[in-house]
C-alpha cells in the first residue's frame, strides 16, 4: 500500500494499523489451524432420543472422523429447551461449549417471558445445520390411520384425544395449536421434558398423537410403531411419498418445519467462530451425512453464521406472530 499520499500524522497511524495488522495475522492464522486441540462439547437441551439428539449424534461421529477430536454430546433436558440454552449461554466462550438448538428458541421469546438469556444477543451463530418438516403421528392402535376419518374422530370428540410435545413453547407444541386453530378443533397438549420421552408415550398408547419433526419420529415410521397422517408443507416428502401433505389436505398455511441450529456464547473469537463454521459445514455437508438426514426427511442448511443470525432474527418474529394469533400458553 502506498503511504505518500498521506498528511504525517495519519501516515504514521496507518502505518501503526498495519504493522499491528500483519503482527496479529500469524496469531489469527494460528487459532484457525489449531481449533480444534480437545475434545469440544455441544449442549442439547432436550433429553436424549428427541429430534435434536437425532441430528447431533451423526454429526458428532462425523466431525470426530474428520478431527480426530470428540464432538462431546451433553443432554440438558427441560422447560422446553430453555434451561439447555442458559446453561450454554453461561459457558466460557472458547470455541469449546457450542450449543445445538432449534426452532423452539425461537418460540421461546414469545412463550416465556423472564428468559435468563437471550438468543440473538447471548449467543453467536455458526450454523443451520438441517431442516425438516413437521409430521402428524398417532398410535394406529388408538387413532384411525387415515387422516379423514382422523379428523372425524376429533371434531365428535373436543377435548377427548391428546397430543404430546416436547414441552410447553416447542415447535411440537405450536405445531399442534396451529393445527388446532386451522382445522377449529380441540385436543388437549401434554407436555413432556423432551420429544424422546413424548414419542414413547406415544408408542406405548398413553397419549394419542404428536406433531413431530420428521427427523425423530422416521425411524419409528418405518417401523410401524407409529403412523404419519400428515407431513406440513405443500409437497410430499421425499423420504416419505406415501404420506399426503397438509395442501393436498385442506391445510394450505399449514407449513411448520424444525430446523437445528448451532451457537457458540457470545464473546467466542471471530476467528474461531469461522473455524468451527467451516469445520461444520465439511462434517454435516458429508455425502454420508447428507444421505443419512435425507433419509430421515431433513435437508442440509447451508447457511454462513451471518445468514444464520439473519434467518433466526426472522423467525422469532414469525413465531411470535403464531403465538399471539393462537393464544397459545405455557400449560
Amino acid at each position: 500500500m502506498n503511504y505518500d499520499n498521506y498528511p504525517d500524522t495519519s501516515r504514521r497511524e496507518l502505518l501503526k494499523w498495519a504493522t499491528a495488522s500483519l503482527a496479529l495475522a500469524p496469531l489469527l492464522g494460528h487459532a484457525q489451524s489449531n481449533w480444534p486441540t480437545k475434545p469440544v462439547t455441544v449442549v442439547v437441551p432436550f433429553p436424549a432420543g428427541g429430534g435434536t439428539d437425532a441430528f447431533a449424534r451423526p454429526l458428532s461421529a462425523q466431525f470426530s472422523k474428520a478431527t480426530g477430536k470428540q464432538l462431546v454430546i451433553d443432554n440438558r433436558g427441560g422447560a422446553g429447551g430453555t434451561l439447555g440454552a442458559s446453561i450454554a449461554a453461561k459457558a466460557a466462550a472458547d470455541g469449546y461449549t457450542l450449543f445445538m438448538g432449534a426452532v423452539h428458541h425461537a418460540i421461546a421469546p414469545s412463550m416465556y417471558p423472564k428468559l435468563d438469556y437471550d438468543i440473538e444477543k447471548d449467543f453467536l451463530p455458526i450454523a443451520l445445520l438441517a431442516n425438516v418438516p413437521q409430521v402428524l403421528v398417532v398410535n394406529p392402535k388408538k387413532v384411525p390411520g387415515d387422516f379423514k376419518a382422523f379428523i372425524e374422530l376429533v371434531k365428535q370428540n373436543p377435548g377427548r384425544l391428546n397430543y404430546g410435545s416436547a414441552g410447553g413453547g416447542t415447535s411440537h407444541h405450536l405445531a399442534g395449536e396451529l393445527f388446532k386453530q386451522q382445522t377449529k378443533t380441540f385436543i388437549t397438549h401434554i407436555p413432556y421434558r423432551g420429544a424422546g420421552p413424548a414419542l414413547q408415550d406415544l408408542m406405548a398408547g398413553n397419549v394419542d398423537m404428536m406433531f413431530d419433526g420428521l427427523g425423530s419420529s422416521a425411524g419409528h415410521i418405518k417401523g410401524g410403531r407409529i403412523k404419519a397422517l400428515m407431513v406440513s408443507g405443500l409437497k410430499r416428502n421425499p423420504a416419505f411419498p406415501d404420506v399426503p401433505c397438509a395442501g393436498e389436505l385442506g391445510l394450505p398455511d399449514y407449513t411448520v418445519t424444525t430446523w437445528y441450529g448451532l451457537w457458540a456464547p457470545k464473546g467466542t473469537p471471530a476467528d474461531v467462530i469461522a473455524r468451527i463454521a467451516d469445520e461444520m459445514k465439511r462434517s454435516a455437508g458429508s455425502d454420508e451425512l447428507k444421505a443419512s438426514w435425507a433419509s430421515n426427511g431433513a435437508e442440509f442448511g447451508n447457511l454462513s453464521p451471518a445468514q444464520f443470525g439473519s434467518f433466526v432474527s426472522n423467525e422469532v418474529k414469525r413465531w411470535a406472530a403464531v403465538v399471539k394469533a393462537s393464544g397459545a400458553k405455557l400449560d
